[in-house]
This record gives structure tokens, sequence and C-alpha cells, in this order.
């Protein structure tokens, strides 16, 4: 192998932080913390939102993850996508047509 252009591959703790569930495995990611394993070594710490303790995939249960957010944040910057908007606006014309078919009864 080349020297100097490969990354280090070492020990790493990652930490899924919806559970608080962690795991030893090697991985080459950068991290900037630090966390002390059962075996008394301290090892790079890596915090993730979903693994396998959590993902619906493996658990069998389906979990909501905040994205609200980052979508109503990317509306903001670049506007709702046209298939969205006609979607709303067929949706409204239908309950429309619906309350005055019931008023008309």
């Amino acid at each position: 192998m080349k020297p100097g252009i490969h990354p280090t591959y070492r020990y790493v703790v990652f930490q899924d932080t919806s559970s608080g569930d962690t795991m030893l495995t090697k991985s080459t990611i950068e991290t900037a913390e630090t966390t002390t394993w059962t075996d008394g070594n301290e090892y790079p710490l890596a915090k993730v939102e979903i693994s396998a303790f959590t993902h619906p995939f493996f658990t069998g249960q389906m979990k909501i993850v905040d994205t609200a957010g980052r979508v109503e944040r990317f509306e903001r910057r670049y506007g709702r996508r046209k298939g969205a908007e006609a979607q709303d606006e067929s949706t409204e014309s239908t309950e429309a047509t619906e309350a005055e078919s019931a008023a008309a009864e």
C-alpha cells in the first residue's frame, strides 16, 4: 500500500442517540469525542441517530424521526414542489364539492 493516503482503521464506539445503546467496531470515521469502553480503554465516539438497535427493519416497530423541521426549512428555501401544490388544490376542490353537495341535500 502507498503510505500516507489511507485513513486510519481503528476501533470506534458508535452510540445510538435515540436509545443510548453503544457498540464497539472498527471504522475509519474521524471523531472529536472519546469515551471509555467497558474494557477500560478509551476509544473515539461517533454518535448516530439510527442504528440496528432502533431501525424499524431490525426492531419491527415504526419510529417517527423528527424530519418535519427539515422539510419545512427546505420548503421555505426552495418553495413547495409542483406535485404537492397540485395535490393540495385537488384535495381542496374535492372537499369544497363534498361540502356543496352536503349543503344541497
